[in-house]
């Protein structure tokens, strides 16, 4: 514990002798004075248990004076949030209204405004490829205006999604090993405050492996959570003259996210699926932060003056 104003406690430590030496000077005389004409006071403790909380609360209330603070462990959300789309074709299906994609980044702004600044958060669209759109910032109006800039088109590679998201944590690129070895930390640091969020109706089309991309960040620390945007009845799509037909699939969405620890979380509507957002939990990690202890001082001191006069007035009808 450390004091702002420490020769305050040299001063407490005076006061409160003084104060002490004062009380007893005063309750020999008064004794003596009652003695003098017959009376004898009544029970020993009734008599000083008043006095004795009043006095205690001086040295708390000078304490308080002196501003203490202490280093505490402090929990608190705080960490990356890398928000990857799947912007393929299907995503443009109407299953879940207006279109998948619309209903993804309805539910996705709302997840991001929830979010508070000590959470830097990452947009990426996917496809074929994956593209990083926005850095990881804490300036959430550039990640929202980073998914209202995303539209449909072309294949999806979830895997690749995975990869760039990774890389965007990591700070530098992450591929898949040729010869399938298994990653180490070493290679890759561990990244426990950081979470990637999939928005994606699980048809991959192509790209690297999703589940050993998943491996790769589960290598890391990093959590993947999973959100089904779609319906398992399905939609169809036109695309280049054909309809397509395109539902969810939640295996693979749930074997992702269960690789890395996290959740699959199923949204069947627009509605749910932004209720889904909501249970989406970042990591809470913990710091340790100084905290000014002046007000639980202050307060206990007050307490403890309020209870001895309480106390005073009620046993002897008066307070000192």
């Amino acid at each position: 514990m450390t004091f702002h104003y420490p020769i305050v406690l040299a001063a407490a430590v005076l006061v409160m002798a003084a104060a002490v030496a004062g009380y007893v000077a005063l309750h020999r005389r008064r004794t003596a004075a009652l003695a003098a004409v017959g009376f004898r006071e009544g029970r020993s403790w009734q008599r000083h248990l008043p006095y004795a909380l009043m006095l205690c609360a001086l040295p708390l209330l000078l304490v308080s004076l002196a501003r203490p603070a202490a280093e505490l462990t402090v929990p608190h959300v705080a960490g990356t949030a890398v928000l990857a789309f799947d912007v393929s074709n299907s995503m443009s299906a109407k299953d879940v209204a207006p279109s998948r994609l619309a209903a993804a980044k309805s539910a996705a702004t709302g997840f991001v405004q929830e979010q508070p600044d000590t959470v830097d958060v990452g947009v990426l669209a996917f496809g074929d490829q994956a593209l990083l759109t926005q850095a990881p910032t804490g300036d959430h109006g550039l990640a929202i205006a980073a998914i209202n800039r995303l539209s449909a088109g072309g294949g999806t590679s979830l895997g690749q999604a995975i990869l760039v998201g990774l890389s965007t944590i990591i700070g530098k690129p992450v591929s898949l090993r040729a010869d399938g070895a298994p990653p180490t930390t070493g290679q890759l640091g561990y990244w426990p405050s950081a979470t990637i969020v999939v928005f994606s109706d699980g048809q991959q089309t192509g790209g690297p492996d999703a589940e050993a991309a998943a491996e790769l960040a589960a290598a890391a620390g990093v959590r993947i959570q999973t959100v089904g945007v779609g319906t398992v009845q399905g939609a169809t799509v036109q695309v280049d003259g054909y309809q397509l037909g395109t539902q969810l699939d939640e295996t693979l969405l749930t074997t992702v996210a269960n690789t890395t620890g996290g959740a699959y979380h199923r949204a069947g509507d627009a509605g749910t699926l932004a209720a889904t957002t909501k249970s989406i939990n970042l990591r809470l990690t913990t710091k340790k932060e100084p905290v000014e202890l002046t007000a639980p001082f202050a307060g206990a001191a007050l307490l403890l003056l309020m209870l001895g006069a309480l106390l005073g007035t009620r046993w002897h009808g008066r307070i000192v």
